[in-house]
């Protein structure tokens, strides 16, 4: 081990000094923000008030919204700030409690996602057994699974990472990361990568698979159906097959990112693929279950008409 020493502050250095820029950014991102923050509790809000949305389908939807608001409040506010100003260092505290909030967003988004896989997959290959299938005790379990075990996980990643001694405090990146943070290390990490790997495979590539087999399987029903039950089939799975497609690929370009040497690419793409996971989907899952599903859509409707919550 050699000059280790113990980080008060991290600098993120992907950020491009715009000049005067800044302020237009500045004002773009924050109006993003608040139309994510908006859209999302529009979509919370429907589906609490309106009983005929009390279904697990729509349940799932709210998670996700809910999941949406909390990964943009652990980052919007810090890029924000960052956007404006002329250093962008992070105390440790910070870094490390970003990490986990936006690391428990991403492995929720996926295990939501998983649960709402198995939903479609009981409603169509199951329809006589649906209501025993998906019973309110049941959803309220595989949801509370899908939120407890990601948060354990992440949070032993988390104080393993906090345990490294390092041997610099440069982050390339807009935001903390986790492997970003373990690049730093002054000793071998072993049991970081280990963990790493085991949290990655049951809270990423075990939902991937579990997506696609679910989806497999609807396909098999759907070969053999009539096209009016194709039809019904797809339009309550397209918004979900499009967060799952979506999603995916946006944080498969965040992994690739992270392994790849940033200062071969273009800062500006950089930056750009780096942001995808945490901008995109809280943006796109409003957007696409709200206007998509007509239950969903012609309540908010009417509450945008009226001008009334």
């Amino acid at each position: 081990m050699e000059n280790s020493t113990v980080a008060s502050h991290f600098s993120l250095t992907m950020f491009i000094n715009v000049g005067y820029y800044r302020y237009p950014a500045f004002i773009f991102c924050l109006l993003l923000y608040c139309f994510i923050t908006c859209a999302n509790v529009l979509l919370i809000a429907v589906i609490s008030r309106e009983k005929s949305l009390h279904e697990p389908m729509y349940i799932l939807i709210a998670c996700l919204s809910a999941n949406a608001l909390y990964g943009s409040a652990g980052f919007f506010p810090r890029f924000l700030m960052d956007l404006l100003s002329d250093t962008h260092l992070i105390s440790r505290p910070a870094c490390f409690s970003q990490i986990y909030i936006i690391y428990t967003f991403a492995s929720y988004e996926l295990t939501l996602l998983g649960v709402m896989a198995y939903d479609r997959y009981a409603a169509v290959c199951h329809p006589l057994l649906y209501h025993r299938k998906m019973t309110v005790k049941k959803v309220s379990i595989l949801t509370a699974l899908a939120f407890i075990y990601p948060a354990f996980s992440v949070s032993a990643c988390v104080f393993l990472s906090m345990q490294l001694p390092l041997c610099g405090n440069k982050i390339h990146k807009v935001f903390c990361a986790n492997w970003s943070v373990v690049k730093l290390s002054c000793v071998p990490t072993v049991a970081n990568n280990i963990l790493g790997m085991f949290v990655s495979i049951s809270t990423v590539f075990f939902p991937l698979f579990f997506v696609l087999y679910t989806y497999f399987r609807i396909v098999l029903v759907c070969w053999k159906s009539s096209s009016e039950f194709k039809g019904k089939v797809l339009q309550n799975c397209f918004p979900h097959i499009v967060s799952f497609v979506t999603y995916s690929t946006t944080v498969f370009c965040d992994v690739a990112l992270s392994r790849y040497d940033l200062e071969k690419i273009n800062p500006i793409v950089a930056a750009f693929l780096s942001l995808e996971f945490v901008v995109i989907t809280p943006i796109l899952n409003p957007l696409v279950y709200g206007l998509k599903l007509p239950a969903i859509r012609k309540p908010i409707s009417r509450i945008l008409s009226t001008g009334k919550a």
